[in-house]
């Protein structure tokens, strides 16, 4: 299981350690607005976390728990996974941070180390994302990323704007 870091953060992945920060942030239902619509018990917390330890056991990726270094805080989560969690799907990128660490540059941040960990270790030849078509917030990072619009679909029960990149994309950006 690989351990990602940047300049300002450590990917570590999730496991039962991580209850009380993962929890925490995703029961705030601003967090969890345009991902579930609602906030998450305890149970969803602890049953999420069970799935990623499954999944990295069985891809040797998954999700990640976002560490600021310098409060040694959980202040996010981010993942590489199989979108729609199907592996006969591209590989989706995905984040969301606590409400108190929005617009400071922690998503794009961990968003950049974790698409370099699917190009240049994984070697996807695309990475898609999805997001609520009102998120703007998450539509920004993609496009910062060097993501590109593809469509509206419907994915995870929703309607979601579809971005993605090639590798060639990712190995051209500016």
């Amino acid at each position: 299981m690989s351990i990602l870091s940047t300049k300002r953060l450590r990917l570590v992945p999730m496991n039962d350690s991580h209850f009380d920060g993962l929890f925490a942030m995703n029961s705030d239902p601003a967090v969890m607005r345009y991902i579930t619509g609602k906030p998450d018990t305890r149970a969803d917390t602890q049953a999420m976390i069970e799935r990623v330890k499954a999944r990295w056991l069985d891809c040797g990726y998954s999700w990640w728990s976002f560490f600021e270094l310098d409060s040694e805080q959980i202040i996010g989560a981010g993942c590489i996974q199989h979108l729609g969690r199907d592996s006969a799907n591209p590989l989706e990128i995905g984040w969301r941070l606590r409400q108190d660490k929005w617009g400071q540059g922690y998503a794009s941040e961990a968003a950049e180390c974790m698409a370099s960990f699917a190009f240049d270790t994984l070697k996807t030849d695309l990475l898609c994302a999805v997001c609520h078509p009102e998120n703007t917030g998450s539509a920004h990072v993609m496009k910062k990323l060097g993501m590109h619009y593809k469509d509206l679909e419907r994915w995870y029960e929703m309607e979601v704007a579809v971005y993605q990149m090639t590798g060639n994309d990712w190995a051209n950006r500016a």
